[in-house]
C-alpha cells in the first residue's frame, strides 16, 4: 500500500473571542496524554497498569509571522480555538478551549520577523471532519 504524504500549506488557526489573527507558519499539537497508574503488587506475575480516566490536552505550539503590531491575547481568558488542518481532503478540524501562556517575538537581520506562542489546552480536545 502506498503512503501518501500531505502538505500542511493552508492550515489555519482561529481564536474565537480575542480574534487574534496572525499569519501561521507552523503549528504543533495538541499533545494529548494520559497517565498510567501502576497497580503492580508484590505478588503480581507481571506489571499491571490501570488507565487513568483524565486526558491532559497538553499544549499547542505555534509560530507566526510577527508584524510588530500584533496584539496577542497573552492576558486573555480561555477561548474556543480551532485548527483547520489543510491537505486532509474533506477538512479535519481540531477544536479545544485554551489560553495563551507564552508569546515570544523574534527578529534577525534580513529575515522575516516571527513569534512563537504556546497555547494551553483547558479541557477536552475534539476532532471532526468538515
Amino acid at each position: 500500500m502506498a503512503i501518501t504524504a500531505k502538505d500542511g500549506h493552508g492550515t489555519t488557526i482561529t481564536f474565537g473571542t480575542s480574534g487574534f489573527a496572525a499569519k501561521l507558519i507552523d503549528v504543533e499539537g495538541p499533545g494529548q496524554s494520559r497517565v498510567k497508574i501502576d497497580c503492580t503488587t508484590m505478588d503480581s506475575e507481571t506489571v499491571e497498569y490501570l488507565e487513568a480516566a483524565i486526558v491532559d490536552g497538553g499544549d499547542v505550539n505555534i509560530t507566526v509571522q510577527y508584524l510588530g503590531s500584533d496584539d496577542p491575547p497573552i492576558d486573555g481568558a480561555t477561548e474556543a480555538i480551532t485548527i483547520d488542518w489543510a491537505g486532509t481532503g474533506t477538512g479535519h478540524k481540531t477544536s479545544f478551549n485554551g489560553f495563551m501562556t507564552n508569546f515570544t517575538p523574534r527578529a534577525a537581520s534580513r529575515e522575516r520577523m516571527t513569534a512563537t506562542a504556546t497555547l494551553a489546552v483547558a479541557g477536552a480536545v475534539s476532532a471532526a471532519q468538515s
